[in-house]
């Protein structure tokens, strides 16, 4: 199990800017450590003119694939688990993601951008990222809040979890709220010998 308080979840609606703040934490924290070895991916909007037609995985490398369309309609996407009117690619975001959740032992954070509905649909992926906890490296990710209120399993298990910390977003409270994340992590990255006295008691 991760160790309190290395698991920092944040969540907040949809358009609030949560992965904003993932990609200006994590440049503050590359900034303040070059040396900084991070493994993880993005989700992010592909739109064509105003239209939001899909979503797509963006490795920490700059590497792209394709997450979700609603324009893609070939006989083998039509078999595509769909999330409302997106049909999620589960093959291409495996390919991309779950390389990068891999864990190795020089890692110092994993950035994970988003555990949510279309990202579940893969059912390795969620294994991966409990190993990820497992491996107590700090762990930053965004969860979505549905429209509901109620959360699917995979997010509930998240924000269950013993390490970890949750934190809302909305729009008063961003910079705020940035900051504070980027402070706490910032923290935990200059203390690595309590994972290595963890494992000795």
């Amino acid at each position: 199990m991760a160790a309190t308080g290395k698991c920092f979840l944040v969540t907040g609606p949809a358009g609030v800017g949560k992965t904003t703040l993932i990609v200006r934490v994590l440049e503050a924290l590359r900034n303040s450590n070059p040396n900084l070895k991070v493994q993880g991916f993005f989700t992010r909007e592909i739109r064509q003119g105003t239209e939001r037609i899909g979503f797509e995985v963006v490795t920490l490398d700059g590497r792209k694939g394709l997450l979700a369309s609603t324009k893609i309609s070939s006989p083998q996407s039509l078999r595509w688990p769909t999330v409302g009117r997106y049909r999620v690619d589960v093959a291409s975001f495996e390919s991309l993601a779950l390389p990068e959740l891999q864990v190795r032992e020089d890692t110092d954070l994993f950035i994970i951008d988003e555990i949510g509905k279309m990202e579940l649909y893969s059912s390795s992926f969620f294994p991966a990222v409990l190993k990820v906890l497992q491996s107590n490296i700090p762990l930053l990710a965004t969860i979505p809040i549905t429209k509901a209120g109620r959360d699917i399993p995979g997010v509930a298990r998240m924000k269950n979890h013993p390490g970890a910390r949750v934190f809302t977003l909305d729009a008063h409270n961003r910079d705020a709220m940035r900051e504070q994340i980027c402070s706490i992590v910032s923290d935990v990255l200059q203390k690595p010998e309590t994972s290595q006295s963890k494992s000795s008691s």
